[in-house]
């Protein structure tokens, strides 16, 4: 039982931060909660990262060296390219993409505010259509009750 409440007191304590005091210095807070326990470090060897120094693109990314305009020319292009141009290429193209998709939505934005302006001059609307497309069903449908006994 007394070994109970000492563990509690001993986990108690790890939560409250203990003032240290001593004689003509600042008291200097010790919280045990913020400290990470000291291990003992043994210095781990470090693995030496595996980096192909050149990498032979594909067709797909000597297309995309060239959109990118990292070279002119295909032949321009040489065998054995990094992955980090690679990428870099990619990048630029993600980023072309996107203004390309920009435009194109701004666009459609404005061709459809058009077309609108153009059908209100003619005065043509959602509910209109709806209206006659409801009427046209009423009279089909209308021919077809009246035929029973």
């Amino acid at each position: 039982m007394w070994c109970r409440a000492a563990r509690a007191v001993k986990l108690l304590g790890r939560n409250t931060p203990s003032v240290v005091m001593t004689n003509g210095v600042v008291p200097k807070i010790n919280r045990r909660l913020c400290i990470k326990p000291q291990k003992e470090s043994t210095p781990q060897p470090s693995r030496p990262t595996l980096r192909v120094p050149g990498h032979k693109p594909t067709d797909w990314e000597k297309r995309f060296l060239l959109w990118a305009g990292h070279f002119k020319t295909p032949e321009e292009i040489p065998e054995t390219v990094s992955i980090e141009t690679i990428r870099a290429a990619k990048t630029t193209l993600r980023v072309k993409f996107s203004y390309v998709m920009i435009a194109l939505t701004i666009l459609g934005c404005i061709i459809m505010v058009i077309r609108g302006k153009q059908a209100v001059k003619r005065h043509e609307s959602l509910t209109s259509i709806n209206l006659e497309k409801k009427a046209q069903w009423r009279e089909q449908g209308a021919p077809s009750t009246s035929d029973k006994p």
